[in-house]
């Protein structure tokens, strides 16, 4: 649930939890002046690949979208800006959106947050601006804790919050030395409070510290500078450190689907030269080239790791989609989806169920109307996903694979791959076709081919063969049936209507043939595997399977076919990280999605992108470390 908020009769936002306002009467001022300018911004950020803004308190997002439109108008500006600020009680997104009006110039920026400003629960949320340059990190919860749990690295700092007096954890010396463990040294700091205890907190943390004239009504503000006298004792990560020296290099991506498409485009974004590698003729001739499928959270009623993930998945899958210039409607659609619980459990947080929390945004009990739309029950169990939707994937990796910077090369089977130290000392990757053919060769090397990335990854990595066979049509070809208005999944999944109008197609499926790599799959197999498809969608919506189901596996029925080879893990989730820092530098893996590489590929080529160049993740690090490598015994 979002923070309540009343509003005082010159329009300034006050909290009653805290009894304060939210920030001075000077807003924008105090934004500019004491924050941005404070932290010597925009000149310190000239020339610079990368910077990392860290803040305490998100509060409406003033601070941030003041950060933005500097970066926007700096010619200097770096390639990439990140900002990770910190908020217990998140506003709700009109609040945010009412508090930013009257900004002039900022409030297209103020309204593009507000777009994306939903389904805040505690934990990580990473926002998208910019086509990707401009991130922001929400933290939700505890700032002292969450600082203490992600150690994002910070360029410079904004310390703000309500004042010491209403909330005195967000001052205290452990929350400022949380703070000071998260400051490369030479970091500055600014802030409009110079109560005498943030002075010495700050100074205890190794900030060197000055009073300067401050923004009216304020006499007085404090900047800083983060210069212990002592050198800080490294913090154990989580996570190791596993940054690429150096900055942006050379990067060969061996794959051409989803999972390779976002790891190029992620690393191109980052100022990288990326060349793939795939052996099909066109991009995403493999698992990627699925006619249409769905994306959607994962609930569960303890909310489960792979929930979470799954819903960073899904915004991250969104964000690439906007992104993207491929058309809504006819490419995507984020329409929402309906799931069928077959089995009659319910499956939600129960907190979820009364549609007024944060989850609810995500995902709430299935109404009637949605129901009756898809020709259920009203007594049938369905989840609502509003976030959910379907896309043409083959479309999104053309997309992410026309950046200036990503080179694609079809027709190009890797049949050997060999580290080479060349003369200077430095170490790189070469790429061999069949015929002894040097096909490539970069210092790093990311193995992004789903099954056929097993012949370069040790032993240690269990991947396993998972085929996926579906049935699909002309939806102008179909018979006269109950057709939802969304996608549906449960036992199966039915993307209903997906395209333009005249060539738009209907997909059913998918099988789940554990330990099958055969492709194409025999006649025999293709007609079993269409039976399967019709059961399921016997039991998923039973009214369209009456119409439905006998084109599908009926006599004489044709529908299309389509077959690909998938691969997981025991755990099912994705390897992503390096494959052995120590023995292999400079390889690098992200693969094993199995079924839900719609969901979560592009998340996990940002989370790649971002260890590789020591950039706050983009999800809560114990997310992080469940998809990592280093998860695996002898690691």
């Amino acid at each position: 649930m979002s923070e309540p908020i009343d509003w005082l009769p010159d329009g300034t936002p006050f909290n009653p939890r805290f009894g304060d306002r939210y920030h001075s009467e000077t807003g924008l001022a105090q934004a500019r002046d004491v924050f941005l300018h404070g932290c010597g911004l925009p000149q310190a950020w000239a020339g610079q690949a990368t910077w990392r803004v860290l803040e305490t308190g998100f509060g409406f997002g003033l601070n941030f979208i003041t950060t933005w439109a500097a970066w926007r108008a700096d010619p200097s500006r770096p390639r990439l800006l990140h900002f990770v600020s910190c908020e217990a009680f998140p506003v709700s997104a009109d609040d945010l959106l009412r508090s930013l009006q009257g900004h002039g110039e900022l409030e297209p920026l103020a309204r593009a947050l507000h777009a994306q400003y939903w389904g805040l629960l505690p934990g990580v949320h990473r926002l998208a601006f910019e086509g990707g340059r401009v991130l922001l990190t929400l933290y939700i919860g505890d700032a002292q804790a969450m600082l203490r749990q992600q150690q994002p690295v910070a360029d410079a700092v904004y310390l703000d919050g309500f004042s010491p007096q209403a909330n005195p954890d967000l001052w205290d010396v452990h929350t400022l030395k949380a703070v000071a463990r998260c400051c490369r040294r030479g970091a500055r700091l600014s802030t409009w409070s110079v109560a005498g205890a943030v002075r010495e907190g700050l100074t205890q943390g190794g900030f060197k510290v000055r009073k300067v004239p401050g923004v009216p009504p304020k006499r007085s503000n404090l900047q800083a500078v983060f210069d212990p006298a002592w050198e800080p004792r490294p913090v154990q990560p989580e996570l190791p450190d596993v940054q690429v020296p150096g900055g942006p290099s050379l990067a060969l991506v061996i794959g051409g689907g989803l999972s390779g498409a976002a790891v190029a485009a992620g690393l191109a974004r980052r100022g990288w030269q990326v060349q793939v590698l795939d052996q099909g003729a066109e991009p995403a001739a493999g698992a990627s080239g699925l006619p249409a499928g769905v994306f959607a959270p994962h609930v569960s009623p303890d909310d489960s790791l792979l929930s979470r993930l799954s819903r960073s998945g899904v915004r991250a899958t969104l964000q690439a989609l906007a992104a993207s210039g491929l058309v809504e409607g006819g490419d995507w659609s984020a329409c929402g989806v309906l799931e069928h619980e077959v089995d009659g459990k319910n499956r939600l947080p129960a907190a979820w169920a009364d549609g007024t929390t944060a989850g609810a945004e995500w995902s709430r009990p299935a109404d009637a109307a949605a129901l009756e739309a898809a020709g259920l029950p009203e007594s049938t169990v369905g989840t609502w996903h509003a976030r959910g939707g379907w896309l043409r994937p083959a479309r999104l990796v053309r997309a992410l694979l026309a950046h200036p910077a990503i080179h694609w090369q079809g027709g190009s089977t890797v049949a050997r791959l060999e580290p080479v130290t060349a003369p200077d000392g430095t170490r790189h990757w070469q790429a061999y076709g069949g015929d002894g053919t040097l096909l490539a060769e970069a210092p790093h090397v990311v193995l992004a081919a789903g099954y056929g990335s097993r012949p370069w990854l040790p032993g240690r990595y269990p991947i396993h063969p998972l085929r996926g066979q579906v049935s699909w049509g002309m939806r102008a070809d179909a018979p006269d049936a109950a057709w939802p208005p969304f996608p549906v999944n449960g036992n199966g999944n039915l993307v209903p209507h997906a395209g333009a109008a005249r060539g738009a197609i209907w997909v059913m499926g998918s099988t789940f043939e554990r330990g099958q790599t055969e492709l194409p799959p025999a006649p025999q197999e293709q007609a079993e595997a269409h039976a399967t498809n019709a059961a399921k969608l016997q039991q998923l919506l039973p009214a369209l399977a009456q119409g439905l189901a006998p084109a599908i596996a009926g006599p004489g029925a044709a529908p299309g076919h389509w077959a690909a080879v998938r691969c997981t893990a025991p755990d099912r989730l994705p390897f992503v990280g390096p494959v052995d820092a120590a023995a292999q530098p400079g390889l690098w893996v992200c693969a094993a999605m199995g079924a839900r590489g719609l969901t979560l590929s592009q998340l996990c080529g940002e989370l790649l992108a971002a260890r590789m160049m020591g950039e706050p993740l983009p999800v809560e690090v114990r997310l992080a470390r469940a998809l990592s490598t280093e998860r695996l015994p002898g690691a």
